[in-house]
């Protein structure tokens, strides 16, 4: 079976991280899907903290991949951000081993596929390309999106340059692209075509749901709105609150539903800051967590949208076309900016009003997005990609 190198460096960058984001249950679902798949032929590699590239020692990736997750799941795992003295051994057992390509894998005249499925050191595109020129390797890369090259004023400072040059690594060196969804593919062809780049043969596959938990009857018995993702611009927390300000100010406090506003706090955010931080107005009606176990979100949440549909929970959501493809008819659509429609919306679900009642009857029709589907279609892109 052909060798395949799975690059797991963000999961050891998140070292020091009680939770994980979404990159990093994806590429956690790969190191779990691939291994069933290639069995021995699957081999991790990593550019370490340190900068060195190398192979990881079977024993302490299978022990760390075990770490990570028992770490994730465990409901009292509350610590934030852990200290660098206490993740050292972990640093030490995880430092890549500098050898070259195995010679058996040489002596078949099968060149191994190096497979990254995040944005980690892709802004390096001549390191990238020694790595691949090192292994001997093809590439197959996964895309998660364009946006802070779309949408700079929601990126960092430097994001939008920093993305343009993950997105030239990916153009000049990978053999094959993944696209988490059409319209990043459409996304990726649109910057290619800009630029007059190359364009990679790309293949859309919808990152798949994790399997979902019952909510306790506690949970079940409460009725609130979760917003889910980092706290930045990008994500509209900023409508969602503005919105809750309102019903605030113009309804009785038994009229208005509870908003949970679970993650970590971003980068560019100050007047979302503001308003968690210094708003009376809203502080009775919003909770913040920025640390929530998946137990505690009881749906599993990781893709929210797919997720939250898996689990036979109602969803409100922009219309956009990322967003259309991972919910498809089932959720309900408004324009990101239409806040009166937001507030209608919300307050209709609140009261399982007819358009609440509408989705569920949607939602019985529906079908998640599952890994095994996504990892077939990345399966036979590894397979096919020229040797």
């Amino acid at each position: 079976m052909r060798e395949v190198l799975l690059d797991i460096s963000r999961l050891i960058s998140r070292v020091r991280h009680a939770r994980p984001s979404g990159v990093d249950r994806v590429e956690m679902a790969y190191a779990r899907g691939l291994a069933e798949r290639y069995g021995d032929a699957l081999r991790f590699c990593a550019v370490h903290p340190t900068g060195a590239y190398g192979r990881i020692a079977e024993r302490a990736a299978q022990d760390y991949l075990d770490y990570l997750e028992n770490r994730w799941e465990d409901p009292e795992n509350t610590v934030g951000e852990r200290s660098v003295a206490s993740v050292l051994p972990w640093m030490r057992r995880l430092v890549p081993q500098r050898g070259r390509a195995g010679a058996q894998d040489r002596r078949a005249g099968t060149a191994p596929v190096l497979v990254q499925v995040s944005p980690h050191h892709l802004h390096q595109t001549a390191k990238t390309k020694r790595i691949l020129a090192r292994e001997g390797a093809r590439f197959v890369c996964l895309v998660h999106d364009l946006i802070p090259i779309e949408y700079p004023e929601y990126a960092r400072p430097g994001g939008a340059a920093t993305h343009e040059r993950r997105m030239e690594t990916v153009s000049h060196l990978a053999d094959a692209i993944l696209a988490n969804s059409q319209a990043t593919a459409d996304s990726f062809a649109r910057w290619a075509g800009e630029r007059g780049a190359r364009l990679p043969p790309t293949h859309v596959a919808l990152l798949g749901t994790q399997a979902v938990r019952e909510a306790s009857a506690h949970t079940r018995d409460q009725s609130y709105f979760v917003c889910l993702g980092t706290i930045e611009p990008r994500k509209n927390h900023l409508l969602l609150l503005h919105q809750w300000r309102r019903m605030a100010q113009t309804l009785s406090p038994d009229a208005i539903p509870r908003l949970k506003i679970i993650g970590r706090r971003g980068w560019e955010n100050e007047q979302i800051v503001d308003l968690l931080d210094r708003s009376p107005a809203i502080a009775r009606y919003v909770d913040e967590i920025n640390n929530c176990s998946d137990e505690e979100l009881a749906e599993g949440y990781g893709m929210p949208i797919a997720e939250a549909l898996a689990a036979g929970t109602p969803v409100i959501a922009s219309d956009i076309p990322a967003h259309r493809e991972a919910g498809a008819d089932a959720p309900d659509f408004l324009d990101p900016l239409a806040g009166p429609q937001w507030q209608e919306m919300i307050l209709d679900f609140a009261q399982n009003g007819e358009r609440r009642s509408a989705q569920m009857k949607r939602l019985q029709e529906w079908h998640p997005p599952q890994w095994r589907e996504h990892l077939d279609i990345a399966q036979t892109v590894i397979n096919q990609v020229e040797i």
